[in-house]
């Protein structure tokens, strides 16, 4: 199996830009500094035909767009380059990502920008419940970018806009997909007990032998940890975790990977492909098929999740309201004559 990251230095740019405070970092100023550095890919993998999306409304997409921008806010549907983005927001949907739009991570497989934060918009929390309103969401989900530079990581300014929204939309349910909290896990605890969420989701992304490649800053166990300790303080709300495939990991590490999230007593689960989303990324090793995916699900089910959703175009949030009122995963798009090809057309 190819490994999907290498120590690498493009001599034309030995020296990557330098975090200045409110300034994005991108591509390989972003990752150069990364422990196990990205090879640039210079011929990308065709995308198979499972990795189509559903066009919709550009009307509906433009709408919700100037929505957030009215009101200063970020979509990580945006800042992550998520390709579920037209037919999500068509659905009336958006994944609110608060903190601002600037990451303390540096993580390869993630679009969102690196760099050295502003100080938290106290306004925040008033605009993105005020936006709920507006779009009248019975069904929001607020993630946000890590901030290690905050003595909570950002746990009080969730708080915040759990309240301001509980306000002004209080029969909307609102899923939160929290950091990992490292370093400050207690006192994020603490705080999101006392002011609970209606699902806590936090994204464990790989397995543990891929962790230092592509979470650099995070840790594995600390994940697992953050999501059981949650569960035990509050078994009232369910707990949701997302991760993704096709980054080098192999199907027996995601069935061990899926016994520890269910010995963490994680209630629901979402797997996705990885998409590179640009050359200086980490690379795609390999695009996994429906039917590994259908595996996935089948193996969830079979341990006893609540609910798993598994499928090429799948993430964290992709229906969340679906997933969390226990229907089924939507079927993947295919081409009749790829369907075809694998006898799978039927009459």
């Amino acid at each position: 199996m190819t490994t999907a990251v290498q120590t690498y230095v493009p001599a034309a740019k030995a020296k990557p830009k330098k975090a200045i405070q409110g300034e994005k970092l991108r591509g390989y100023d972003k990752v150069a500094r990364i422990p196990i550095k990205v090879i640039p890919t210079v011929e990308a993998k065709k995308k198979p035909d499972w990795i189509r999306v559903k066009m919709s409304s550009p009307a509906e997409v433009a709408r919700i767009k100037a929505t957030l921008r009215e009101q200063k806010l970020y979509t990580v549907c945006e800042e992550a380059a998520c390709p579920n983005l037209p037919q999500c927001f068509a659905d009336g949907t958006a994944t609110f990502m608060i903190m601002g739009d600037i990451c303390t991570r540096r993580c390869p497989f993630c679009d969102v920008g690196h760099g050295r934060p502003n100080k938290l918009d106290a306004d925040e929390p008033r605009h993105t419940a005020e936006t709920i309103e507006g779009l009248k969401l019975k069904y929001a989900v607020i993630t946000s970018v890590d901030r290690d530079d905050l003595k909570d990581g950002g746990a009080m300014h969730f708080v915040e806009v759990l309240n301001e929204s509980r306000a002004l939309s209080p029969n909307c349910l609102i899923e939160i997909l929290v950091p990992d909290f490292r370093g400050r896990m207690d006192i994020a605890l603490d705080l999101l007990t006392e002011t609970p969420p209606d699902v806590f989701n936090h994204n464990i992304e790989t397995v543990p032998r891929l962790y230092k490649a592509f979470r650099p800053g995070s840790d594995y166990q600390h994940s697992l940890d953050l999501l059981k300790l949650y569960k035990e303080r509050r078994p009232d709300i369910a707990t949701k975790c997302g991760f993704m495939v096709g980054l080098g990991e192999t199907e027996e590490e995601i069935y061990a990977l899926l016994d520890d999230l269910k010995a963490h007593n994680v209630d629901m689960i979402t797997v996705g492909q990885y998409l590179q989303p640009s050359k200086n990324h980490a690379p795609v090793d390999r695009y996994v098929h429906p039917d590994e995916f259908q595996r996935y699900m089948d193996y969830g089910k079979k341990i006893g999740f609540f609910n798993i959703w598994a499928g090429p175009m799948v993430r964290s949030s992709y229906f969340a309201d679906r997933q969390y009122y226990g229907e089924d995963c939507p079927a993947p798009i295919r081409s009749k004559k790829a369907l075809a090809a694998e006898g799978k057309l039927g009459c």
